[in-house]
């Protein structure tokens, strides 16, 4: 048969029929026309006695003259005894051999170029949960170490580097609790890494972070604060006297506009019911209307919310039901009201889970070594027996609580449960044994609720 049959315009114009046409070039080169339209090249050769087809390609994408040489080429393989099918199966084998080296070397390259910052992600996605979803840990990181680290490769990062980014914070800023924390917080995101791929492979040399030791990154002369700070009685009724001398004073205000308002009533509330049923005050801010039963007198914290990740039911003695009650004229259920016992002003969900924390801090300013904050309070409004015992926060009426508890005879078994604390045992023991204590609880915070009473009864 001759070559070069086809033409470019016979290619361009060659029509579909309800079956598959074959329109022959010459040499064993046809253009396949199928019944969709869609046109392609064929070569058909024999090859030990036996008939194939090779395919080379669309006509859309491959030109008549381009396809002659290639089909040119395949006869002369032939010719020279190979057959084309093995030999595009070795070329295609191969192809796809240099791809999966390509994608390999790029996998490679971009698992060693990992920064800090995906490594905190991966870290913070997956392996560390706290109750305030992360978020602390997050403001804490971004503002401190990722921006100087953060996009530099795991595998490049020193512990002199790690070293010198806590430094600022303890000895520069002066903050060498929070260095220590930093510390902590930065040696368990590198131990869960160096477990894991792709950051394992990435830490050969070892955990940088081991490197870095708390007295170097703290102030010289530094020493752990082991907090005992637990209020009096005497402090007790002192500070329900400036709660109402805070209100009595803006009352009394002839401009209310620029008198100093006192602590939101909330915040007040909030630290009672701290005292009253000995809890977190973060697991208090994102406290549900849902799971507060006002008739039946009962809290329920679900495990989400709580540090030790189990869930908590809080028996409301009278005094905290009273204040729960105070709460729920403010922020309950409603026609205009929240879900939430501690709504957020401005954004959807409860207030922040230091909120509070920060409010009764703002308020003890001679204590703080720092500077007064913009659109805070700055005072001492809120120091106790001028000042003598110390600064004291919502973490101390909790310690306040127990200690009250522990002083009316409660078992400190049952303190524990009060508070919510991981108990002590074996998991086989925890695992077998189940009595929840209920009554125990509901007494010990009984005792409790009666003994605030009675002591801010007193003169």
């Amino acid at each position: 048969m001759a070559l070069h049959q086809l033409t470019d315009r016979a290619v361009k114009t060659a029509k579909p029929t309800d079956k598959e046409r074959l329109i022959a070039d010459g040499g064993g080169l046809f253009l396949r026309v199928l019944p969709t339209g869609f046109k392609s090249w064929l070569l058909v050769y024999s090859f030990d006695g036996k008939r194939s087809k090779l395919a080379l390609g669309s006509a859309t994408d491959v030109s008549l003259a381009v396809v002659r040489d290639t089909a040119a080429q395949e006869r002369a393989r032939i010719a020279a005894g190979a057959d084309p099918r093995v030999a595009l199966m070795e070329r295609e084998a191969e192809q796809t051999a240099q791809r999966e080296a390509l994608i390999a070397a790029e996998t490679l390259r971009k698992r060693e170029a990992a920064t800090l910052q995906d490594m905190f992600d991966a870290w913070i996605s997956n392996g560390v949960q706290r109750a305030d979803d992360n978020a602390e840990l997050r403001r804490t990181f971004e503002k401190d170490i990722l921006p100087k680290l953060g996009k530099q490769p795991v595998r490049s990062i020193t512990d002199t580097e790690l070293r010198d980014a806590l430094r600022k914070v303890g000895r520069l800023r002066k903050r060498g609790r929070t260095a220590e924390r930093m510390l902590i917080e930065v040696r368990q995101m590198y131990r869960w890494a160096i477990k894991r791929q792709p950051w394992k492979a990435l830490l050969t040399e070892g955990n940088p972070a081991e490197l870095v030791e708390t007295k170097q990154v703290v102030p010289t002369g530094y020493e752990p604060v082991i907090r005992e700070r637990i209020l009096q009685p005497a402090e007790i009724r002192e500070l329900r006297s400036i709660f109402a001398a805070m209100q009595e004073q803006y009352d009394a205000a002839d401009n209310r506009r620029s008198a100093d308002r006192p602590l939101q009533r909330e915040t007040q509330l909030a630290l009672w019911l701290c005292l009253g049923t000995a809890c977190r005050i973060g697991e208090l801010m994102m406290a549900r209307w849902e799971h507060v039963d006002l008739d039946a007198g009962t809290w329920f914290v679900p495990r989400e919310n709580t540090k030790t990740r189990v869930d908590w039911q809080v028996y409301l003695s009278d005094f905290a039901l009273r204040h729960f009650k105070a709460l729920h004229e403010i922020t309950g259920t409603g026609d205009d009201k929240g879900e939430w016992c501690f709504p957020a002003r401005h954004q959807k969900g409860h207030i922040n889970v230091k909120t509070v924390s920060k409010q009764v801090g703002d308020r003890q300013m001679r204590f703080k070594n720092r500077k007064p904050l913009k659109n805070r309070r700055n005072d001492d409004t809120l120091v106790l027996s001028n000042g003598g015992n110390g600064e004291w926060t919502p973490h101390d009426l909790r310690r306040t609580a127990a200690t009250m508890m522990q002083a009316l005879g409660v078992s400190l078994d049952v303190i524990d449960r009060c508070q919510n604390h991981v108990m002590p045992g074996s998991k086989v023991r925890r695992h077998y044994m189940h009595h929840d204590y209920a009554e125990e609880k509901r007494d010990a915070w009984g005792k409790l609720g009666e003994r605030i009473n009675a002591l801010l009864a007193e003169t």
